[in-house]
Order: structure tokens, then C-alpha cells, then sequence
């Protein structure tokens, strides 16, 4: 039977942390979640966008709306974030890793990292480290992380991660930090059935959906997303994917959701590429990500 928001069962109760929940599928996630119910905690960078859109949220919610400050291109914040989240929450249900960059010009992060793999991998990867603690001693917790279907595209290189022996353009960092999510997926899912912990590891895409993810930067491709925007789906139906993975209590840990066409339509489960599925690119992957951010994820 096809899956759709009226298929989500009863949150309340349910704590969920929503990393970049202030706009696009971060905010339609979000919305939706505390619309059942969930206690939402939004954790954005920019506090004025953060507490605009939680107003936003609140206007249909039924569950209480926060927000924690968040830079994933900074590991000193995510260190702060986490260890904010820890002293003040007894359990937190849903870890769902959104916030992301697309495409953007060649930038780094605080600690150096290539901008596009430092936030929608390696910042994630840090702050779920932290956080899992927390999520593991919470019955029926579960890691969402959000990808996308342009990690079919992607092409991962251990030794060349930030591009300095590739050079950088700005979509091959994209494809291969998508890519990352997921390989950091299965290697969560992994260890995670290894160590016998009920904690679920599973991620989603949500095809083509209207958002300002590919906005910034000055590439032709930049300028060509606003137009295509109007073929796109809404950013609540691309974020229908990511909202099943976190409460669809027949999802799986390991399971991969995304629109029925790929591009658009109810979610379902889908296959990822050949590339990630690799159990040994997933296990280097982990390794390096220990070692670039200095912390050690034990599961």
C-alpha cells in the first residue's frame, strides 16, 4: 500500500533533533513531525532563521518546538551542541542528520575541511558520535540521514576526499558527499547489528523537490535551479522519504527511502548504487572520519 503523512502513527512523547530544520526539507520535516505530536528540537546556525520558521512550525503543532545553536562547519559547535543536548535530554528518540549544501563555490570549513563533505558528512558524523550515547540507552531510537539521488553520481576517494589532487567542481564534491551518507549509513547499520543495539540506522532522498538547496554559488547550474524549481515536487513531498525512515514502525534499520520515480512520488524503499553499498569503502570511510574530526564514534 502506498505510504503518506496520514500513515504516521502518534508522536507524543517522541523527541526529535532536526539539524538545518529552519528551511526547505529540514523545515517540512520538522513541521510535520511536531504537527503529530513530536517534541522538536530545531538545531540551526542562524538563530534569527531558526526562531522565524519555529514560529512557523508552531502554528500547527501539537508538540513542543526548541532550538539548539548548530554549525556543522565547526567542529567546536557541533562539541557544543551535543554537549548541550546531553546535559539537559534524559533520551532523544529521532537523530535525523538533514542539513546539507549543494553545489556551492569552493569554500572550507573552520577546521579545514573541503565545505561540502566537512557539512553534510563529516560534521554529521561527528554529532552523531557525540550524541549516540543518548540515542542508544532510548527504546526504539532511531539515526535518520538525509541523502540524495545524486549519490549515484558519486565517486569516493579516501585519499582524496577534500579534492586537492582532483581539483575542485563544484558538483563531483557533492555526488561524494552524498554518497558518504550513505556509506556512513551501512556502516552505522553494521555496527550497530554487530553490537546487538535496538537502535535503528537508516537514510532517504528526496528526489527533485522545491527548496533553495543549490542556490548559492555562481556556477551556471546554480542559476538554472530557480527555473527548475517549477517542475519539482513540494519540499513536503521530498521530505515524505526522510519522515517515513524516521517513524514508519515496520522500516527497517539499513533500509533507504526515496520518492516512487525516483524524482517524485510516495516514498518507498529503495536500492542504492553499487558504490554505496561497498562494506569496505563504508569501513575506510568511518576510519578516516574518526581521524579527520578527532573523534572516536564507539558503537
Amino acid at each position: 500500500m502506498p505510504w503518506s503523512e496520514k500513515d504516521i502513527p502518534p508522536l507524543a512523547g517522541k523527541t526529535a533533533l532536526i539539524t538545518g530544520a529552519n528551511s526547505g526539507l529540514g523545515l517540512a520535516a520538522a513541521t510535520t513531525l511536531a504537527k503529530h505530536g513530536a517534541r522538536v528540537i530545531m538545531a540551526c546556525r542562524n538563530a534569527e532563521k531558526a526562531e522565524s520558521a519555529a514560529e512557523r512550525i508552531r502554528a500547527t503543532a501539537t508538540g513542543p518546538v526548541e532550538i539548539v545553536s548548530l554549525d556543522l562547519a565547526d567542529l567546536a559547535s557541533v562539541d557544543a551542541c551535543a554537549a548541550a543536548i546531553n546535559k539537559a535530554e534524559p533520551k532523544l528518540d529521532l537523530l535525523l542528520n538533514n542539513a546539507g549544501l549543494m553545489a556551492i563555490d569552493e569554500a572550507k570549513t573552520v577546521d579545514g575541511f573541503e565545505m561540502q563533505l566537512g557539512v553534510n558528512h563529516l560534521g554529521h558524523f561527528a554529532l552523531t558520535a557525540k550524541l549516540a550515547p543518548l540515542v542508544f540507552k532510548t527504546t526504539g531510537s532511531r539515526i535518520v540521514n538525509m541523502a540524495s539521488f545524486g549519490h549515484r553520481g558519486g565517486k569516493l576517494r579516501i585519499d582524496d576526499l577534500f579534492f586537492e589532487k582532483r581539483g575542485y567542481k563544484r558538483w563531483p564534491p557533492y555526488f561524494q558527499s552524498k554518497l558518504a551518507n550513505l556509506l556512513f549509513t551501512l556502516e552505522l547499520h553494521r555496527r550497530l547489528q554487530a553490537a546487538g543495539k535496538e537502535t535503528k540506522a537508516l537514510a532517504a532522498h528526496p528526489g527533485g523537490s522545491r527548496t533553495d538547496l543549490g542556490f548559492e554559488g555562481k556556477g551556471i547550474t546554480n542559476i538554472g535551479m530557480r527555473p527548475a524549481q517549477l517542475f519539482l515536487q513540494s519540499a513536503h513531498a521530498g521530505a515524505m522519504p526522510f519522515v517515513r525512515a524516521a517513524v514508519d514502525p515496520s522500516a527497517k534499520s539499513g533500509e533507504f527511502y526515496g520518492p516512487l520515480l525516483m524524482m517524485w512520488g510516495r516514498p518507498r524503499v529503495e536500492t542504492p548504487s553499487k558504490r554505496a553499498r561497498n562494506a569496505d569503502d563504508a569501513r575506510a570511510l568511518w576510519d578516516k572520519s574518526e581521524e579527520l574530526t578527532g573523534v572516536t564514534f564507539a558503537v
